[in-house]
C-alpha cells in the first residue's frame, strides 16, 4: 500500500467550509493528514467494479419484488407497499449511493462488503475535503476518481428529465420552479450540513430548495408541507428502517403519498432494499461465484472465515469475525441485535505497516463517481479514519 503524508486542512479551514465534526471523541483528527496513492487502472476498475454491480442490484431488485422476498431480507412489513410503489415508477430515482469494498489496491481483487444505498454518509468528505487537501497542498485536484459534485448536481437533474441527457433541463425544465424540501434530524451537525450541502447542490442544478428539521415538517395525505407551503419532493436523510420501527404512523402517511403523486422522496423507499444486508444473500443466489461478490448465507457458512452482521446494522455495530473453527476473532456489540442476521466470506482488508486496515467507499449516482477509504481496525466503526486519494 502507498500512502502519501500531506499538510492537513487546518479546523479553522474546515469549519469555515461548514465540515465540524473533524475532531473525533478521542480528540484525533477524524481526515488523516496521509493519503491513499492509486494507480489510472485500478481508478478505472472501482469505476467499472460499481457500475456493474449496481446493474445486478437492479436486477435482483425486480427478483425481489417478483418472489416476494421482502420478509427475507428483513424489510419492515409497513413499507413493503411503498417499495413496491417506488420501483414500478421511474419517476422515483435513486439519487446518489455508496458501494464499501474489499481490494482495489495492492493487486487485491474488488469484492463487495455491503451498500449504502439509503443514507450513505462520508458524503462532504469525499466530494469537498479530500479535493481541498490535494488543492492545499499544491497537487492537482483533478488527480482524483471524484466528480461527485458534478455527479450529484447531474442527477438532480434527472429527477425531472428521467434521462440521461441532464441538458433536457436546461432546455425545458429549468424555469418551471420546481421546489425540493430537505430534511434531516436537529440533534447531529454532520447529517445537518450534509443534506445543506445536497440542498446546496440542488440549487445550484436549478432547484428552489428549503430546509427544515424532521419533526417539523407536516406530513398529511394532501403531501409534505413546511409552513403550509407544500413541495414536490422531499430529501430526508433519515433512514428508511428507522420511520417503520420508530414512526409507524408516519410510514404509512408517505405511502399515501406516494400512491396518490403527491409528492416524490429521495432516497427513494426501494433503497431500503438495496440497503439490507440480506439482500447480498439474494445476489449471491442469483450470481453465484461472482468474482465481484462475496458467498453470503442467512446459515453460518460451513468451514470458512466469515462474518456475522445485521441486515440493518451500522458503523460496524453487532458484528463478529468467525474463525473457521468457530471461535471469535473479534466482536462488537450494539443497538441491532434485533435485526437479522446474515452471514459473508470473511476477506482481508488492504493494510497499512501499522497494521491499519482499508475500505474503499465508491460513491454512484448514476454512475460511479467518487472513492474515499475508511481506515480502521479490522471491523470499522465510528473511530474509522477518513483517508482521501491521489492518481499517480
Amino acid at each position: 500500500m502507498k500512502l502519501e503524508k500531506l499538510k492537513p486542512l487546518t479546523d479553522e479551514y474546515l469549519e469555515s467550509v461548514g465540515f465540524v465534526w473533524h475532531t473525533d471523541a478521542d480528540n484525533s483528527s477524524y481526515v488523516s493528514d496521509e493519503i491513499v496513492v492509486i494507480n489510472e487502472e485500478e481508478a478505472n476498475a472501482y469505476y467499472e467494479a460499481c457500475n456493474e454491480l449496481y446493474d445486478m442490484f437492479a436486477e435482483a431488485g425486480q427478483y425481489v419484488i417478483d418472489n416476494d422476498l421482502f420478509h427475507e431480507i428483513n424489510i419492515p412489513f409497513n413499507l413493503i407497499e411503498m417499495i413496491k410503489e417506488s420501483w414500478e415508477n421511474d419517476v422515483h430515482w435513486h439519487l446518489y449511493s455508496r458501494f464499501d469494498l474489499a481490494g482495489g489496491i495492492d493487486g487485491k481483487p474488488i469484492k463487495l462488503i455491503e451498500f449504502n444505498a439509503d443514507t450513505p454518509t462520508s458524503l462532504f468528505e469525499t466530494a469537498i475535503i479530500q479535493w481541498a487537501m490535494l488543492k492545499a497542498n499544491g497537487l492537482d485536484e483533478a488527480s482524483q476518481f471524484n466528480n461527485l459534485y458534478e455527479a450529484l448536481k447531474d442527477n438532480f437533474k434527472r429527477i425531472i428529465t428521467l434521462d440521461t441527457d441532464v441538458e433536457k433541463f436546461e432546455e425545458y425544465y429549468a424555469n418551471l420552479g420546481w421546489k425540493i424540501l430537505f430534511s434531516s434530524i436537529s440533534n447531529s451537525s454532520e447529517d445537518i450540513n450534509t443534506t445543506k450541502l445536497l440542498e446546496h447542490i440542488a440549487s445550484e442544478a436549478g432547484f428552489n430548495t428549503d430546509f427544515e428539521f424532521i419533526e417539523n415538517v407536516q406530513f398529511n395525505d394532501d403531501g409534505i408541507f413546511k409552513d403550509e407551503e407544500s413541495f414536490e419532493f422531499w430529501f430526508k436523510l433519515i433512514p428508511w428502517e428507522n420511520i417503520a420501527i420508530e414512526e409507524s404512523e408516519l410510514a404509512l402517511i408517505l405511502t399515501e403519498i406516494i400512491k396518490e403523486k403527491r409528492a416524490i422522496i429521495f432516497n427513494p423507499a426501494y433503497s431500503l432494499m438495496f440497503q439490507s444486508k440480506g439482500f447480498m444473500k439474494v445476489l449471491w443466489d442469483l450470481y453465484p461465484n461472482h468474482p465481484l461478490l462475496l458467498e453470503t448465507s442467512f446459515e453460518p457458512l460451513e468451514n470458512k472465515k466469515q462474518v456475522e452482521k445485521r441486515c440493518f446494522g451500522r458503523e460496524g455495530a453487532n458484528t463478529k469475525i468467525i474463525n473457521n473453527d468457530g471461535s471469535i476473532d473479534v466482536q462488537t456489540d450494539g443497538d441491532y441485535e434485533g435485526h437479522k442476521a446474515i452471514y459473508q466470506e470473511y476477506v482481508e482488508l488492504p493494510t497499512d505497516k501499522d497494521g491499519n486496515s482499508y475500505q474503499a467507499g465508491v460513491f454512484f449516482a448514476y454512475e460511479a463517481c467518487g472513492l474515499g477509504f475508511r481506515r480502521g481496525e479490522k471491523i470499522l466503526n465510528n473511530m474509522s479514519k477518513f483517508v482521501g486519494h491521489i492518481i499517480k
